[in-house]
């Protein structure tokens, strides 16, 4: 047993790990130019629970190009992958204990160095990971492995702390050089993301959002707000996809949840410059000497 983590918490966050594995795996194997997103995306939620999990910690990401993160397919999207960098993000809960993990399929067959940029630098943070260690220091250690393989880390997304029915939480793991970080304790579970891209390393919000999450409780009174909420009550704190929702009125309901403070979304991110990205993320547990990755 890990210090300071109970034997059967441990056990879920082992089992929402081997559940994600699993399916990472079973989706990296069809993801395809012409084989449509939607069915990856829905394969994967739908195949999680299959397997013993409770649920998506949040929507399927299936992120494409220049898109760094939170791009999720539309009910009834017939977009299809053509010869794209897609990066595939997976997140699991069992009870709500949550694994997170992400990785880059190149369908190009041009950009192998810029998906090992990103690896190499995860498995590099990862070895650098022990009780005591700050993120500051891991920050450094996917900093120096990006740009050691010619590319520059996204300056402005960080990795994570994970928790029940919280998927992002406190600490933040930067993917760069920072003055000061937060000393890792043993017990602590984390997530791990370096984004390494050929372009100049920051991502802007872009122009559609396709995932929310609940932020707040407030009274609300038009029934087709009340009866949103009442539907995404399920999902806790946890984002959940539009294309989930079956209230009529959506759109209507969702920004009058949105007005109130009680969701917010999760816009597409993009590489400022339009530069490619690449993304590889695992889940793990600090120990006092190392660490537990769950989702390997």
């Amino acid at each position: 047993m890990i210090e300071n983590m109970k034997e059967d918490i441990l056990e879920k966050y082992l089992r929402a790990g081997e559940i994600l594995s699993k399916v990472r795996g079973e989706a990296k194997d069809k993801i395809k130019i012409g084989v449509s997103l939607l069915e990856i995306a829905e394969f994967v939620e739908k195949r999680s629970i299959e397997l013993g999990a409770d649920g998506s910690a949040f929507p399927c990401n299936i992120s494409r190009n220049d898109e760094a993160a939170h791009a999720t397919p539309k009910a009834a999207d017939e977009t299809v992958f053509g010869e794209d960098i897609v990066k595939l993000d997976i997140g699991v809960h069992v009870d709500g204990y949550i694994a997170d993990s992400a990785i880059t399929v190149d369908l190009t067959g041009k950009h192998r160095d810029l998906v090992k940029a990103s690896e190499d630098a995860l498995y590099a943070a990862i070895d650098s990971v022990k009780s005591g260690v700050t993120t500051a220091e891991v920050g450094a250690v996917i900093e120096d492995t990006i740009i050691g393989h010619g590319f520059k880390p996204i300056i402005n997304l960080t990795g994570h702390g994970v928790a029940r029915y919280i998927a992002h939480t406190h600490p933040s793991i930067p993917n760069r050089r920072i003055d000061h970080g937060y000393t890792l304790q043993t017990g602590e579970v984390i997530a791990i993301e370096p984004f390494a891209t050929d372009g100049i390393g920051k991502i802007a919000d872009g122009s559609w959002s396709e995932i929310f999450s609940v932020i707040g409780k407030k009274p609300v009174r038009l029934p087709a707000a009340r009866e949103l909420l009442k539907e995404i009550e399920p999902y806790r704190m946890l984002p959940f996809a539009k294309r989930w929702l079956k209230t009529e009125k959506l759109d209507f309901a969702l920004m009058q949840l949105a007005k109130a403070g009680i969701i917010t979304s999760y816009p597409v991110l993009k590489e400022v410059s339009g530069g490619l990205v690449s993304q590889a993320e695992h889940t793990l547990v600090v120990t006092e000497d190392g660490c537990k990755v769950t989702t390997l």
